[in-house]
């Protein structure tokens, strides 16, 4: 899932002891990927994903119930860098021809960018195509023709609350932004600091931005087809730049932690959970980080969508999971393997593996899975949202590719009272254009 620290909110769960057996994960752990060594007519898959913890691990699961049910195929990790290391090595590695038989990789406007119809193969007419989510095809076609299927959950971006504290001050879920910031001024007069920010990470910086999306898209819905077209821009467009203004006001108010330029996420998750903080803009996937922190955040956080003008439009801004590839040079034997192995991703047998890889942060996007019970309070709120019609929208990432890679750097001069909104915005509007001058986008070349 493509967010954005360098286009895309990045997270930095490396396993370490995973880390250091280099890039094949099976030095470490073969026996638990199994092995089809010896077996006539045995093969191996090589698969290519990137280093954080939910990847690794839903891998590993993956390859190993995979196994059992196809003796004669082991899967076998390859496990590669994060962020934009990952992105240059995933186009280095289909330019040339080296990638592994399967690949992991983002959904969305990165996906368009690494050239699919060039070095994909599409999988448009598979019988597994017919069990993918059909909300999440357009995330991963190409010209007439689809090329992966989801691996990996719905995530939403918005804000963590902690509920016992809205119970003890009887306040209620916004809906609107004046909703919000009435709630704001309840929860400093009473001693609680009302919006946690964790500025010493600086990807954290973006979710008031980012998350508003769904508000710009209920507003204004042809805005993705301006923006890509260099006809609407953030400092301008009185939709996309309330984002800015948002982050801004919470400032403005003195609704911050008194530590919000060194705090970390880490100390964000922490402080909500523990009612130290009311309100943490966040996106649901990091829920498990917090709930291993703090086991009681289960219960005593939840969850909503960053509110807006409307309370008739109110609803979240999602991020698609990111999906699994079958390079062209895939070929032969390893190919009939490589399109087992998807259908096997595009199944519920595929999704209970990778709940029993970790638990579940949001809805899965191949029909027929289930969610198990017990998730925390916060993924119970998100679903929500994700199951009623209407009630979210695709980030824009996911809808245009242009994405400037130092939007985490401006909204943390906002957010912090070092520069107003409308410059802020004006500063991300210079950012995407050079970053859509560097795609080629026609309507950008002047």
């Amino acid at each position: 899932m493509r967010f954005s620290a360098t286009r895309r909110l990045r997270f930095r769960w490396v396993l370490a002891a995973l880390a250091v057996c280099s890039l094949a994960v099976t030095a470490c752990s073969s026996g638990s990927l199994g092995s089809s060594s010896g077996k006539k007519g045995a093969v191996t898959l090589s698969f290519m994903v990137g280093n954080t913890e939910q990847a690794i691990k839903t891998a590993q699961q993956l390859a190993k119930d995979f196994h059992a049910a196809n003796p004669n195929i082991t899967i076998k990790l390859d496990i590669g860098p994060g962020g934009t290391e990952l992105d240059n090595l995933v186009k280095t590695r289909l330019s040339t021809g080296a990638m592994d038989d399967v690949l992991l990789y983002n959904s969305g406007s990165l996906f368009q960018q690494i050239n699919p119809q060039k070095s994909l193969l599409p999988v448009t007419n598979e019988p597994f195509m017919n069990n993918v989510a059909d909300q999440f095809i357009p995330n991963v076609k190409a010209g007439n023709d689809v090329y992966g299927v989801p691996l990996g959950t719905v995530g939403g971006g918005g804000i963590f609350y902690n509920r016992k504290v809205y119970a003890k001050l009887g306040l209620q879920i916004p809906k609107t932004w004046a909703q919000f910031m009435a709630n704001n001024a309840k929860l400093k007069a009473a001693g609680v600091a009302p919006v946690v920010q964790t500025f010493g990470d600086t990807w954290t910086s973006q979710i008031f931005v980012l998350a508003d999306f769904h508000n710009v898209a209920a507003t204004e819905p042809d805005f993705v087809q301006r923006y890509t077209n260099n006809q609407a821009k953030y400092a301008t467009d009185p939709a996309a730049i309330k984002g800015f203004e948002r982050l801004q006001a919470v400032h403005d108010a003195g609704y911050l932690n008194k530590d919000f330029g060194a705090a970390k996420l880490d100390d964000g998750l922490r402080d909500v959970a523990t009612g130290k903080g009311a309100h943490y803009p966040m996106l649901t996937l990091l829920v498990g980080q917090m709930v291993a922190d703090v086991p009681a955040s289960a219960k005593d956080v939840g969850f909503f969508a960053l509110p807006g003008d409307d309370a008739a439009k109110n609803g979240l801004t999602v991020w698609y999971p990111n999906a699994v590839y079958i390079p062209k040079t895939t070929t032969g034997a390893k190919l009939d393997a490589a399109k087992k192995f998807l259908g096997f991703v595009a199944s519920t047998a595929g999704c209970d593996s990778q709940t029993r890889a970790l638990p579940p942060t949001g809805s899965y996007m191949v029909k027929g899975c289930t969610l198990p019970g017990g998730l925390a309070q916060v993924i119970q709120d998100m679903v929500k949202y994700v199951q009623t019609p209407g009630a979210s929208s695709p980030a824009l990432e996911f809808l245009s590719p242009i994405k400037g890679p130092n939007l985490e750097n401006i909204t943390v001069e906002v957010g912090s009272g070092i520069r107003p909104a409308k410059v802020g915005a004006s500063e991300y509007d210079l950012d995407v254009k050079k970053e859509a001058q560097q795609l080629g986008l026609p309507a950008w070349q002047h």
